[in-house]
């Protein structure tokens, strides 16, 4: 680590002079010799170089969604130039360039930052062995040796020998108690600063194995980390500490204000910017107004969170606008009843048809039953009539076959037979 740090003691002065600046601040407020002096340093050197890092931070952020973007692709050329991996490099390259897309600035964050990172553990190792370094002189690094952060002095290690750790006047139970504890702190703050990125704010209906990877990185990078923190000096843990939970505030923010497409963090944004925009019947900001603009520019390229937005407006009155502006829809709400919902259409009922009888029951019916009566028949007067009325006049014969000829001639067809003579019902019977 030592021999890493030495070749960033270009950048050793100015992080140097950066903490000493920050250190007569909060030495005039705390006390020039206290952990809460140096220790405020160290994170006001973290923000200041994370601020000035925003800008690569949204590069990144853009390199990443390309890449998600991209797997697609780059699954198809490997599989076509599977045997040819020179082809297969000629291609990604030349797909990198059609897009626009460079596959290292995902990482410019880490690689801008590892020579403060680098430069500052320069400093503290050389605080730890009474060297002057850069702008820290011989009174300052008195100053940083009788610092102290909960007990912990700041140049000490988790495998300090208990000799070195006299010497800073503390004692070797407190500092590695100390450093365990920010040990897990920085780790778990990595893995759910990976985490989040993983199962909030990645396309779910791309499988790629560029997802793979990330998941694999999530395990990963709180391992390394926990097995460089043992080695590294306390104010040391102190900055990469602030660094991690600097990343998960500003990619929680990330997420919750420009997330994926596709992914489950633009499902809850939508929802969100959905009830904003009927609540006030219009877009507030510059940032709504520029993701409704992109929803509307996609057309039938919308996916599944974005097309449910789109309906979701038209159902409330409102249209979005190709300016990223919302309006009222007035065919919407003319569709619309009183009462918010849509009319209903009546319709008549159905007529129900009669259950159409088998031959076999035709004949079966004995021969002084009528037929059933449907919902078709047009008369619907009830059977038993009331005595005086015209049913009760009317002869029962009426409603009986009538008799069969004199002569012995051959007898009507019953009812609901043919005339003539019938088949018979199988070749078997005759």
């Amino acid at each position: 680590m030592d021999t890493i740090a030495s070749l960033f003691s270009f950048i050793t002065w100015p992080v140097s002079w950066v903490i000493v600046q920050f250190h007569t601040v909060y030495g005039a407020i705390f006390g020039p010799d206290t952990g809460w002096a140096w220790g405020l340093s160290i994170v006001s050197l973290v923000i200041l170089i994370r601020i000035c890092l925003i800008p690569l931070f949204v590069k990144q952020i853009k390199a990443t969604r390309g890449m998600q973007t991209l797997q697609p692709e780059m699954k198809k050329i490997q599989e076509r130039y599977k045997n040819d991996k020179q082809r297969q490099s000629e291609e990604m390259m030349k797909l990198y360039k059609e897009t626009g897309t460079n596959p290292l600035s995902s990482c410019l964050p880490i690689l801008a930052q590892s020579p403060f990172f680098f430069a500052l553990y320069h400093v503290l190792n050389g605080i730890a062995s009474g060297d002057t370094i850069g702008a820290v002189n011989q009174d300052l690094l008195e100053s940083a040796q009788k610092a102290h952060i909960f007990g912990a002095p700041l140049a000490s290690k988790f495998f300090s020998s208990e000799s070195d750790v006299t010497a800073l006047s503390a004692s070797l139970t407190d500092v590695r108690v100390v450093t365990a504890i920010m040990i897990v702190l920085m780790s778990a703050s990595q893995f759910f600063t990976q985490r989040q990125l993983m199962t909030k704010n990645v396309d779910t209906t791309v499988k790629t194995p560029f997802m793979q990877q990330q998941k694999m990185l999530m395990y990963v990078f709180p391992v390394m980390f926990a097995v460089f923190g043992v080695n590294f000096p306390v104010g040391v843990l102190v900055y990469w500490l602030t660094t991690n939970v600097w990343t998960m505030g500003q990619q929680m923010y990330v997420i919750r204000n420009n997330p994926t497409p596709g992914s489950k963090a633009q499902a809850a944004y939508l929802e969100r910017l959905h009830k904003s925009l009927t609540e006030h019947g219009k877009t507030r900001g510059r940032g709504q107004k520029a993701i409704v603009k992109a929803i509307v520019a996609k057309g039938r390229d919308r996916n599944e969170f974005e097309r449910k937005f789109i309906n979701g407006l038209n159902k409330s009155g409102l249209a979005a606008q190709p300016d990223g502006n919302v309006e009222k829809n007035d065919a919407a709400v003319a569709a619309q009843s009183a009462d918010g919902t849509t009319a209903a259409t009546t319709t008549a009922p159905k007529r129900q048809q009669p259950k159409r009888q088998s031959k076999s029951q035709r004949q079966a019916r004995p021969a002084g039953e009528s037929e059933p009566k449907t919902s078709l028949s047009k008369s619907d007067e009830p059977q038993d009539a009331e005595p005086g009325s015209k049913q009760e006049n009317k002869p029962a014969a009426a409603a009986k076959k009538p008799a069969q000829k004199p002569g012995g001639g051959r007898s009507k067809a019953q009812s609901g037979q043919r005339k003539g003579p019938q088949r018979p019902k199988s070749p078997s019977k005759k």
